[in-house]
């Protein structure tokens, strides 16, 4: 992520709208978003490397149900499912299973996975993993489920709160 970044706009931007998405406000200042989450709080993000995309891969396999999320300018796809198991191949990581979650992820260029945990003034808690490219936009995240009353699923929250450990 090669760009020139005005820190101090963009922390005035997460000031003012500090439940405002994430996207946007990267939109708005010009940045990838990843130059947004470098800006939170301390303690809201941990990161790991993207070569370690196979083990954390492999480690939200075994949550269960989760939401997976793609965000671009044109759309927000979600998609509720476990996250089936994957092999490489053709260039990709193959993921494929009894899930509604499948497709071919180019896993070579996830440069960094960010673990994020917000829970903005007057917000709900939102738990997430988050995959990133080397230019700093999001590739794709996966979030902790929630249950009926929309409370984050105890069993995952705690595999969570586990993982953000390990890249801190």
């Amino acid at each position: 992520m090669n760009i020139a970044v005005d820190t101090a706009k963009i922390r005035a931007a997460l000031a003012e709208k500090p439940n405002g998405i994430l996207e946007f406000i990267a939109r708005e200042q010009n940045v990838p978003l990843r130059a947004v989450l470098a800006e939170l709080p301390a303690g809201e993000a941990s990161a790991f490397s993207g070569d370690r995309f196979d083990e954390i891969w492999g480690e939200l396999s075994t949550w269960g149900d989760v939401l997976f999320l793609v965000h671009t300018k044109d759309v927000v796809a979600e998609i509720t499912g476990s996250l089936p198991a994957g092999t490489h191949g053709h260039g990709y990581f193959n993921i494929h299973g009894d899930s509604p979650i499948g497709g071919h992820i180019k896993a070579e260029n996830c440069a960094e996975i960010i673990v994020l945990d917000r829970a903005p003034p007057g917000g709900r808690r939102s738990c997430s993993v988050q995959f990133f490219n080397k230019d700093g936009d999001a590739m794709f995240k996966i979030f902790v489920g929630r249950d009926k009353e929309r409370n984050l699923k105890p069993e995952q929250l705690a595999k969570f709160e586990a993982l953000k450990t390990k890249g801190q």
